[in-house]
This record gives C-alpha cells, sequence and structure tokens, in this order.
C-alpha cells in the first residue's frame, strides 16, 4: 500500500528543511565580511601552521573555510566564524598567528575579536 503525502505537507517540509540550513543572517554576514576585509587591508601577515602569508592569501584561505562551514551551518555569528575557521589550523590545531607593523606578533583570535569591536563600534 502506497501512502500519498499532501501537497501542503510537501511545502511546509521544504520551508522548515530551508529554514534549517538558513546561512547566517545579514548584520552575521556583514561582520564576518567586514572581519575578512580588515584582515586584507591591514598590512598584516598572516601565519598558518609555521609559514607567513600575505593577508590577501590568508582571506582566500579563511573564505574557503568558512563556505565549509556555512554548507554544514556551523558558523551563523561572527564569533563562530572566528573560534571555527580564524583561530587555528583544522588539520593542526595550532593557532593562526598575526603580526602587523608597529605591533607585537600576537593569536589571530584576539586580533579578530578587538576588530569585532571596532565594527560594531564599541
Amino acid at each position: 500500500m502506497r501512502h500519498r503525502i499532501p501537497v501542503a505537507a510537501l511545502l511546509v517540509l521544504a520551508v522548515v528543511s530551508a529554514t534549517a540550513d538558513a546561512a547566517p543572517g545579514a548584520a552575521a554576514q556583514r561582520e564576518i565580511d567586514g572581519l575578512m576585509q580588515a584582515l586584507e587591508d591591514s598590512g598584516c601577515r598572516f601565519q598558518r601552521n609555521g609559514t607567513w602569508y600575505p593577508a590577501s592569501d590568508a582571506r582566500s584561505h579563511l573564505q574557503r573555510k568558512y563556505d565549509y562551514l556555512l554548507k554544514r551551518d556551523l558558523a551563523d555569528t561572527a564569533e563562530q566564524f572566528i573560534e571555527r575557521a580564524a583561530s587555528r589550523s583544522s588539520i593542526s590545531g595550532k593557532p593562526y598567528r598575526v603580526s602587523c607593523p608597529g605591533h607585537a606578533e600576537q593569536d589571530s583570535a584576539p586580533w579578530f575579536q578587538q576588530q569585532l569591536v571596532r565594527l560594531r563600534g564599541h
């Protein structure tokens, strides 16, 4: 015996599925884009697994990581982006580092958190 699912029920399931896989809100997306732009515009170098990269290469790398997280609905906020994409290597677990002209080298997580505070105007 075959069961038929009403069209209305299928539409509800489609909406629920789309909502479950929803991207970050517009404000979070602006903040994440702003963080990546801040890195690219910073003139800083970015260390990943012991190798230093220019900010533009770092942005490309973080964009790939962010895209991966988006597909899995794992980066709904700027804080999640920092924690899950911009703080450490997914492969080695080593923290990323940022070196900016005139400033001490530091782990990337606090650097991105400072940038987020600036973006939010605090």
